[in-house]
């Protein structure tokens, strides 16, 4: 057995290195040419019936725009009615043929035939685990963030496999990068990702599924919007500053755009803003630098959190 594992040491490893100078040209030639073959036959939404939930504000607001502009029929779900109503006029005058928009809470059942759903609808609660007292305050993260999408998905799965449809899953960095005070909002859109990766695989080439992880995006949850549990909106912009003034924030314009562009083409899955870091530094060292920032942000804020407090709606 030694002798076998030396001789796959001396061989294995000029042979990697060669294979590597060889082949990985190609690859990436290869991987070029589908990315232009896939901007050339970009899909066409226009007469397309798109189901967007969250789309009061930030993604799912712009997203609206998005694909009112490109033609696209929309079905507009929120849970509050005011600001959704505004949006549907918007998406109608920017060139929508019909919107429908509906108040309802993805948490509960929704039916709709679509070609595109875009799973948006969220809640982060912000605290430390360690500093609450009723494990109930997590249950919207689940409930809105992963069961909100898999109920969405679940009974539009059948309308999207007859028009041969796409999932835009809007889940968030904080599903591939661990935050301080944000542990239940990071562990349901992990398992949203976890979700959607598999989902891909079993609906094979049936349905499209493009995940997207955008970083910190211009929303009511950066401007320091908080929802409490009697449905009452408080804004505190010190503490909005605390957790976010250090992260490089992208408008939600840019980041529609960028995602209609990545589904059109097909894309199974696009990083935006602070995302990206992961191509450039180890998840340890990113980890590391959110543990020193974690360890600045005082442990009681200014501001204290009511007890019914819930969470940040994006």
């Amino acid at each position: 057995m030694d002798s076998i594992n030396r001789i796959i040491n001396f061989v294995f490893p000029p042979l990697a290195l060669y294979g590597l100078f060889v082949f990985y040209p190609i690859y990436q030639r290869l991987k070029s040419a589908v990315s232009i073959w896939r901007n050339v036959l970009r899909e066409n939404v226009a007469g397309k019936v798109v189901l967007i939930t969250g789309a009061a504000s930030g993604i799912g607001e712009a997203l609206a725009y998005e694909y009112g502009k490109k033609g696209a029929y929309l079905a507009l779900v929120d849970i509050r009615d005011e600001p959704l109503f505004h949006v549907a006029a918007l998406v109608e005058h920017y060139g929508s043929p019909e919107v429908i928009p509906m108040v309802a809470d993805v948490s509960k059942i929704i039916s709709i035939a679509v070609d595109h759903l875009v799973t948006n609808a969220g809640v982060a609660p912000l605290y430390l685990f360690e500093d609450i007292d009723d494990l109930s305050m997590a249950m919207p993260a689940m409930d809105k963030n992963f069961w909100g999408s898999v109920y969405c998905t679940f009974f539009a799965s059948s309308y999207l496999k007859k028009s041969r449809g796409k999932i835009v899953v809007i889940a968030s960095g904080c599903g591939c990068i661990a935050s301080p005070r944000l542990s239940f909002y990071c562990a349901s859109k992990a398992a949203v990702i976890a979700f959607y990766e598999t989902l891909r695989i079993e609906f094979g080439s049936k349905v499209g599924v493009t995940i997207v992880a955008p970083g910190v995006v211009d929303s009511e949850m950066t401007q320091g919007k908080f929802m409490t549990k009697n449905g009452q909106f408080i804004v505190d912009k010190e503490l909005r500053d605390v957790h976010i003034s250090l992260l490089p924030v992208e408008s939600a314009e840019r980041c529609a755009k960028a995602i209609l562009r990545s589904v059109c083409r097909g894309d199974g899955s696009l990083q935006e803003n602070i995302v990206i870091l992961m191509d450039i530094l180890t998840e340890n060292e990113i980890l590391g630098i959110f543990r020193r920032i974690s360890e600045e942000i005082p442990r009681k804020p200014k501001f204290v959190f009511p007890r019914n407090f819930l969470g940040i709606y994006r």
